[in-house]
This record gives structure tokens, sequence and C-alpha cells, in this order.
């Protein structure tokens, strides 16, 4: 089965050269950059290393709706410019994809600093996400086209993209979460606090998914790290 690996980005030239040069594909892979108008390097670089780059509307959800109807793949694999595939990552998602009853899967999370507090941050993630069943889109949420078309794709929302179209995914079948981990960078950890960043991650989901908080309210309060 062949995978589309599709990347919302915008302004990411500090990152992407790395993140490109890390993910191995084969002719049984594709890579999709779809870029929001970036102000920086960002497509130029991206032109490197596939000639599937794209311009579109700024918003993730967007912009991976947009990859995916450029997808020639049977699976989806959407990636941020700032993780890390762990080796193996393609043939760990096609066999996850092979068993009956799975809608989606996702990897466990880790991050990219040696403090013990990013463990222990990446642990509560892990844990958080097993429970609930619902990854968000750091952990490289990964499902077959079909599906994909579906449920109707993502839901074009400023945030919670990636808890909504969980919700719609448990319906059809169940969500998987696969070891070894992808790699994510501590940037926004860094950048707005350790706890705080953590603190504000949870809220918002236990606002979006049960009280309902307008993600429209919610993302003023979400700042854009680079």
């Amino acid at each position: 089965m062949k995978i589309s690996v599709v990347m919302p980005v915008l302004n990411e030239a500090k990152n992407l050269q790395h993140t490109l040069t890390s993910l191995k594909l084969t002719e049984q892979e594709e890579l999709i950059v779809v870029d929001g108008n970036s102000s920086d390097d960002t497509v130029s670089l991206a032109r490197r290393f596939t000639k599937n780059v794209f311009i579109a509307e700024k918003g993730r959800a967007r912009q991976m709706n947009f990859g995916a109807e450029k997808a020639e793949g049977d699976i989806l694999l959407f990636l941020h410019a700032d993780c890390e595939l762990p080796e193996h990552g393609f043939t760990l998602i096609r066999n996850i994809l092979k068993n009956t009853g799975v809608a989606a899967g996702a990897f466990d999370l880790s991050i990219d600093h040696p403090a013990w507090r990013f463990r222990v941050i990446a642990f509560g993630a892990n844990l958080r996400s097993r429970i609930t069943g619902i990854p968000y889109g750091d952990q490289g949420i990964f499902m077959a086209k079909e599906v994909f078309m579906e449920v109707g794709g993502f839901a074009e929302i400023p945030l919670m993209e990636d808890v909504e179209i969980s919700g719609r995914l448990k319906r059809i079948g169940k969500i998987i979460f696969v070891k070894p981990p992808i790699k994510t960078s501590p940037r926004r950890w860094l950048t707005e606090g350790a706890f705080s960043t953590t603190l504000r991650d949870w809220s918002n989901v236990l606002l979006y998914r049960f009280l309902k908080v307008d993600p429209e309210r919610l993302a003023r309060y979400y700042r854009d790290i680079r």
C-alpha cells in the first residue's frame, strides 16, 4: 500500500531541512507539502525534496484536507513539520492498518530534549491518549484514504481538528497507538514553559470535548510557535 505523507507547513524553514532529510522515502511513499503562504524559505526548501508542494489557504485543517485531495496513496499520514518518524515507521503503519476493525492509528510521543521533565510530559501525553483513544496531531495520525473520505476529512476549525476527527473515527473502528514513538520538537514547551503549555493543552481538550467551547475562542490563547 502506498503511503502519502501530508505535511502542512507555515514558516518552517528552521525545522524543515532536518525533518525532510530524516524522512526516508521509497517508491512506495510520496511527500505532499502544503504551505499556508509562508514568508520565509519554506516553499523553496520543500521543493528540494518533493515536486508535490502546494500553496493553500492558511489553516492546518484546510491544508491537510487540500493535501489529502492531491494524495495518490492508499494511506494518509499527517505529519507535522517538527516531527520525526521512528525507524521503520512506514512498515509499522502498513501493519497496523491491515488489522480488521482499525479506523486509524498514531504514534506514541517523545520530546526531543534530554531533561527529565520532558520525559514526564511525554509519559502523561501517552497515558492520556491511550485512555481516551484521542491522539494529538503531533503524534502522526494515519488512516486509509478511503476512511478519511468516509468520515469527511478534518473539520476546518482553527484548533482541535485532531480531537474532532478522532471522535468520528472512533465511531467506525479503533484508533491504535504505536511504539516506538514519534519524536517531536520541544520548541513550544521551551518557549511557553513546560508546565503552562501542558496545562493549557489538556485544558483546551477538556473545554472543547466536554464543555463544547468554540475552537475560535480557544485559538485566541494558542500562540503560533516556530
